[in-house]
């Protein structure tokens, strides 16, 4: 596994993170010991970088991220780099953004708990809270790294102009966006500040929520509990033109040895300006498809000719937390 250096951090970091959203429960029901060995075989495959939330089922995407994780956490833990995000709370009815100082101190402890470490590598602020100052959510964290609890702070679905209203604060670190062939809008503004700002970069949803994987199809019918199922995304003239859009891509990546996800995951890894690339898996084999993109290539007529391919698509636009 190639590994980089994540922004101006100063940490060492696997290019494919493991990414746990699928494991809070927003895609449906899974089997808990199938992930726990997918997190273990990412591992084992050479992965150092975990990314989870606490709003990811509020505590149970840490617990089992924690808990398949312990004997590395209780043997390696210097080599581990463990990233979690907070600023949302469960209403009873719904998720609400809430980037409060108190209620980021009470976050970042249950966070800690859930996990089982004594200390969380890299803590991001999940969504911004229109509600609350950006100069409050940074001073609050600034704190939480003084204290010890937290090392590096990052943000995620953060604008270039949040990010520097942020950082006058605390330097924004890192950022996690949502980026992939059908979602590329962070190209505009987002990428160039980060670049210019040596902010370290790992996208989320390069599989663009498993349309990109090539296993969708106009007959799949989404579990109860996935958010996918009353999404518009996944249905529709929509989504039969970008499936369609998958099979060509698909067509493209055989003929390079490749699966289509291979070659989405590449694509993000070759991007100017992008460390990192966040998978998820709920199986040890889909770990081992999806690090395999780590060590591929694409040449730059490789790039156009994706390009030139996903012109027909229709761009794919993830949920928020009031959505999900």
């Amino acid at each position: 596994m190639r590994d980089t250096a994540l922004g101006r951090t100063g940490l060492r970091v696997s290019r494919i993170a493991f990414g746990t959203w699928q494991l809070g429960g927003d895609w449906g029901a899974f089997a808990e010991e199938d992930a726990r060995k997918a997190v273990r075989r990412a591992r084992e495959l050479g992965v150092n970088f975990f990314d989870t939330a606490q709003g990811y089922g509020f505590g149970a995407s840490e617990r089992l991220l924690g808990d398949a994780l312990r004997t590395e956490l209780r043997e390696h833990r210097d080599e581990l780099v463990i990233a979690t995000k907070g600023g949302l709370r469960d209403t009873g009815t719904g998720v609400a953004r809430d980037a409060s100082p108190a209620a980021l101190r009470a976050g970042v402890d249950a966070s800690l708990t859930a996990l089982g470490v004594d200390r969380i590598d890299l803590y991001q602020v999940h969504w911004p809270d229109p509600k609350v100052p950006l100069a409050e959510t940074a001073g609050a964290l600034r704190e939480l790294v003084e204290a010890g609890k937290i090392r590096h702070v990052g943000v995620s679905n953060y604008s270039a102009e949040q990010m520097a209203e942020f950082s006058r604060v605390l330097p924004v670190e890192t950022l996690q966006p949502p980026y992939h062939l059908f979602r590329r809008e962070i190209e505009d503004t987002v990428l160039p500040y980060t670049r210019g700002h040596g902010i370290g970069v790992l996208v989320y949803g390069p599989l663009a929520h498993g349309l990109l994987t090539g296993t969708l199809s106009e007959e799949t019918v989404f579990p109860a509990g996935d958010w996918r199922a009353k999404s518009g995304v996944f249905r529709g003239e929509t989504y039969r033109r970008n499936l369609a859009v998958v099979r060509a891509l698909q067509e493209f990546a055989a003929f390079r040895d490749m699966t289509v996800s291979q070659l989405a995951i590449a694509w993000t890894l070759a991007q100017p300006g992008v460390d990192v690339a966040i998978v998820g898996a709920r199986r040890p084999h889909h770990v081992e498809d999806s690090l395999a993109a780590a060590d591929l290539s694409l040449d730059e007529t490789d790039l156009k000719d994706i390009d030139a391919i996903v012109a027909e698509a229709t761009s794919v636009a993830g949920p928020t937390p009031e959505s999900v």
